[in-house]
């Protein structure tokens, strides 16, 4: 029998669980992304004695997108919580997507009890070995002191190089399990983090600084790492007093508002075939570029990553610099300030040259931007969102087709504010992305433009925007195909072969909004896009505007099959 005393001075403990949420809560997480499991409930029992909110989804798969998302609006890590089994291997194509796209988050995943190990446990995987290909970090949690330890490690590893997705398994008496506080090792994220902004050599900076003061046509791609390293105004900066043409892919996007002189989005092929010097930053040399070969072969090419490694691979370079991109491009302008007086002549004209061109590009597509064509031109509703953005909207597409159009079309008007899968090409990540936009900025508007296939993977987690309250403007373009592959089908075998696999149902996506209790509305005409927009902004829920989109009209990518290219 043990008396009041025994009691006074018993140790204080702490379960598993309860660690895990002190370790997300010192590295800021304020948000975790779940579905439900026997393996992880402890992590809720934690997380709500920690304040961290808890958003289940219906879907692993959009948890995990929800942490990516949360990652890239926020610059902060995302977390995703999964059980065991099924509901890791449901995030997988979240996780893969987050990796390809240089995305920090952790997914957290259960695993049957050591002392079952081996033994046929329930929803029993080698999630470890399964996701280390696909991750920065991955690893088992041996024993409950040292969870917040592993919590740690797994985000510092988010941020080695090029940001990226972590993984940690932890068996379900490891998390159930309570040890002594003092038995507990636990960091504390403010007293160990090491700053993540690296610098390039000096003295690349200047040799970079001398070939842009001599060029004639320069140019820059900003990309994805550009937002990754919040480094927007420094690349504007640049621009104007380098009087460099700026092209963005991306998360790069909005880094130049519409209308600058600078921002250029149409004439990337022309000026990539006339430039003397190209500036990459951020982006590597992969499908998007045709593997370098895009990259004009007598001009002087410079690349800026994170990553010593993406430096180079699949294209020579003329100079590599390394670091934090923000802090490159400011250490940059500050170098040319003043030193290109000689070639300002012919920069202007090489810009006023890009501007007439671009023009007239502009002016040979305008009769399908206004297009009174129904079923509707997806030119001419790429047009329409375009001009729905107000300055707060953070646009997200998701999609093959709809995507590729859009990025020929619709510009955000701030750093931050366009999200697309990433160079994974996952279709899906649309609905995991606006829960984690609106969750992250609820005073912000979040539109999302959806293909119909692309909805239809994850968009039961509609009911989940619903459920949170999380209004947003969503648009299906549906055109009843998964319209980016049968382009390729009906060329390379003929119609009669060319919609085998590729046919959808033509589903009511207004109605299923509807259904789920948000705000839903169809379009078969042009001049009711706008208003149906607007109805949806006004209406305070999550939307969807099923608009009925021309299936034989494609993006220009994608009648060039340039992402096979």
């Amino acid at each position: 029998m043990t008396d009041a005393s025994d009691q006074a001075t018993a140790p204080a403990t702490i379960s598993g669980g309860h660690l895990v949420a002190k370790a997300l809560r010192a590295e800021g997480i304020d948000v975790i992304f779940t579905l439900c499991g026997g393996h992880i409930i402890d992590i809720y029992d934690g997380c709500l004695d920690e304040g961290i909110r808890i958003v289940d989804v219906r879907h692993e798969q959009v948890a995990a997108h929800a942490a990516d998302g949360y990652a890239r609006v926020t610059g902060r890590p995302g977390c995703a919580v999964v059980t065991a089994g099924p509901g890791t291997t449901d995030a997988v194509t979240g996780v893969a997507n987050a990796f390809r796209a240089e995305s920090p988050m952790l997914l957290i995943g259960g695993q049957g009890a050591t002392d079952q190990h081996l033994m046929g446990s329930l929803q029993d995987l080698p999630h470890v070995e399964m996701l280390r290909p696909i991750t920065k970090f991955a690893a088992s949690v041996p024993t409950t002191g040292r969870v917040a330890d592993l919590v740690a490690m797994a985000f510092r590893e988010c941020y080695a190089a090029a940001p990226g997705p972590s993984y940690l398994e932890i068996p379900r008496d490891v998390l159930d399990h309570s040890v002594p506080l003092e038995k507990a090792v636990m960091p504390t994220a403010g007293r160990y983090r090491a700053s993540t902004r690296v610098m390039a050599d000096p003295r690349d900076v200047e040799r970079l600084a001398d070939v842009l003061a001599h060029a004639e046509r320069p140019c820059i791609l900003l990309g994805q790492q550009v937002w990754t390293c919040r480094a927007g105004s420094a690349a504007a900066e640049l621009c104007r007093t380098a009087d460099l043409a700026a092209f963005m892919n991306g998360a790069g996007r909005g880094s130049l508002p519409p209308g600058d002189p600078h921002h250029f989005q149409l004439t990337r092929g022309y000026a990539f075939g006339r430039a003397d010097v190209i500036v990459v930053v951020g982006t590597p040399f992969d499908f998007r570029l045709g593997y370098g070969k895009r990259l004009g072969s007598t001009a002087t090419v410079a690349q800026v990553d994170l990553d010593y490694r993406t430096v180079g691979r699949n294209r020579d370079v003329d100079l590599g610099l390394v670091g934090d991109a923000g802090l490159i491009l400011e250490a940059l302008q500050e170098a040319l300030t003043g030193r290109i007086r000689n070639r300002s002549e012919a920069r202007r004209r090489w810009i006023a040259e890009l501007r007439a061109e671009e023009e007239r590009l502009q002016a040979a597509r305008l009769p399908k931007l206004h297009s009174d064509a129904a079923p509707i031109h997806p030119l001419r509703l790429a047009h329409e969102l375009n001009q729905f953005l107000r300055d707060d909207t953070i646009y997200i597409g998701d999609g093959g087709d709809v995507v590729t159009t859009a990025g020929q079309v619709v510009q955000p008007h701030l750093p931050g504010h366009w999200m697309d899968p990433g160079p994974l090409g996952t279709l899906g990540v649309g609905i995991g992305f606006a829960m984690a936009a609106k969750l992250a900025r609820p005073q912000e508007e979040v539109l999302c433009y959806f293909g119909d296939g692309a909805f239809s993977l994850t968009g039961w987690d509609f009911e989940t925007m619903v459920r949170f309250d999380l209004p947003f403007v969503g648009v299906v373009g549906n055109n009843s195909y998964m319209n980016q592959i049968r382009f390729g089908q009906i060329a390379r075998y003929g119609p009669e072969r060319g919609e085998v696999g590729n046919k959808l149902g033509d589903v009511h996506y207004d109605r299923f909004a509807q259904m789920l209790g948000g705000y839903g509305e169809e379009v078969r005409s042009p001049e009711q896009i706008r208003p149906a927009l607007e109805r949806a902004r006004e209406s305070g829920k999550p939307s969807l505007i099923n608009v009925w989109v021309d299936p034989d009209e494609f993006a220009p990518g994608t009648k060039n099959q340039t992402m096979y290219k």
